[in-house]
């Protein structure tokens, strides 16, 4: 497997199997980062007044083209859930709306539902989805058992945190579409990792992280909408950007509404176009295929250790990121601890329902050698925790 490890700033004596939380910056990603940040230093008011406007407008186009989607329709947004923010507190929701999601949603997002749903009245749901996954199809029937008449918005990850498992988005954005319902598709793991293209899913909303698997600096995600959804939406930081006396105009209420939120440093947007750049240039495709069959392996290993199956029907369902179980561990928080600080092994242990969990990310720094460590660490210490 190519292995581009002497490309990332991580810690050589780390072995790093969770790029899923946080993503990692290549070196040459990360310099473009900081040359932006200096040009801003250099003159800030000739940046931000005249250049800046121009410069979003280069990284969306980038963007756009990587997501297959029009320029006009992205801006760019510190994180994920600051872009379901937006889209969640402007819609009008009211006591006996429905909004319908899965038992498999990330927490943040989970609480900004909730949150919301508490000071407005509707509802939210999580609909029990079978784990594992037996076909896209009982994954869709299973979840339009919670459609009622008076569901407004389907909420659905396209690749989950928690389980690491790819939702059929298109066909279920298609279904929601033809009964009237909206659709928010919450794509923090999927850029990067899979190949996009936004128009095809066909969501109204469609929200990513570009500093996980596009490994761009932290702080910078997107938020698209349909050009026909987005009078729907307000700002969520009312500033310059909205009324009569704008004093950024980027060419539509949407972006004014969006891409300036005030002063801040929007170098990690400046910096997504390298990051795509960079993934050109190092045959992203087949880098994905090689970390895919990395995990592939690695996971059969742990099946094979813990005589435990594995939660996906096939590894069409999984891409770099991943979950195997694992059996009844007494103290996970302390078994988690004992894998970095004894073995040097970063990845996450999680607990969904009445499972556990190990969340492995196979990212191009990731060599077989790191398996092997997390393998000879497993056999070391599941004996200990186990139940």
């Amino acid at each position: 497997m190519s292995n581009l490890k002497e490309q990332f700033l991580l810690s050589p004596d780390v072995i790093y199997l969770n790029h899923g939380s946080f993503g990692a910056t290549p070196r040459p990603v990360f310099e473009t980062y900081q040359t932006w940040q200096r040009q801003l230093e250099n003159q800030p008011v000739q940046f931000i007044d005249k250049e800046l406007p121009v410069q979003l407008a280069n990284a969306r186009q980038r963007l756009g083209n990587y997501l297959n989607v029009d320029s006009k329709d992205l801006v760019y947004v510190p994180n994920a859930t600051f872009a379901l923010n937006i889209v969640a507190r402007s819609l009008k929701l009211a006591p006996g709306d429905e909004v319908l999601t899965t038992n498999i949603e990330y927490g943040a997002c989970n609480n900004v539902w909730q949150f919301l749903s508490q000071k407005r009245g509707f509802l939210y749901l999580q609909q029990k989805m079978p784990f594992p996954f037996q076909s896209d199809q009982t994954v869709i029937d299973q979840l339009w058992q919670g459609v009622t008449a008076n569901t407004k918005v389907i909420f659905i990850s396209h690749i989950t945190s928690s389980t690491a498992v790819t939702f059929p988005v298109e066909a279920i954005c298609q279904r929601a579409k033809e009964e009237g319902i909206l659709t928010i598709v919450d794509g923090a793991h999927a850029p990067g990792q899979i190949e996009l293209d936004l128009e095809k899913i066909g969501a109204d909303f469609y929200f990513g992280n570009a500093h996980k698997w596009m490994c761009s600096p932290k702080g910078s995600a997107f938020l698209y909408t349909r050009q026909e959804r987005q009078n729907l939406l307000e700002p969520l930081v009312v500033g310059w950007g909205w009324g009569e006396n704008r004093v950024f105009t980027f060419g539509s209420d949407y972006l004014d509404y969006f891409q300036w939120l005030g002063t801040n440093d929007v170098s990690a947007y400046l910096s997504v176009p390298a990051a795509i750049e960079f993934q050109t240039q190092n045959n992203w495709p087949g880098i994905r295929q090689q970390c895919h069959a990395l995990l592939k392996n690695i996971l059969a290993r742990i099946n094979q250790l813990t005589g435990l199956p594995s939660p996906y029907p096939d590894d069409l369902y999984y891409h770099q990121m991943a979950v195997a179980q694992l059996p009844p561990i007494t103290d996970l928080k302390a078994f988690k601890s004992q894998l970095y600080e004894d073995f040097r092994i970063e990845v996450p242990c999680t607990q969904w329902e009445d499972k556990q969990f190990i969340r492995v990310s196979i990212q191009a720094y990731n060599t077989e050698a790191d398996g092997d460590a997390l393998i000879n660490a497993l056999k070391s210490l599941l004996p200990t925790y186990c139940a």
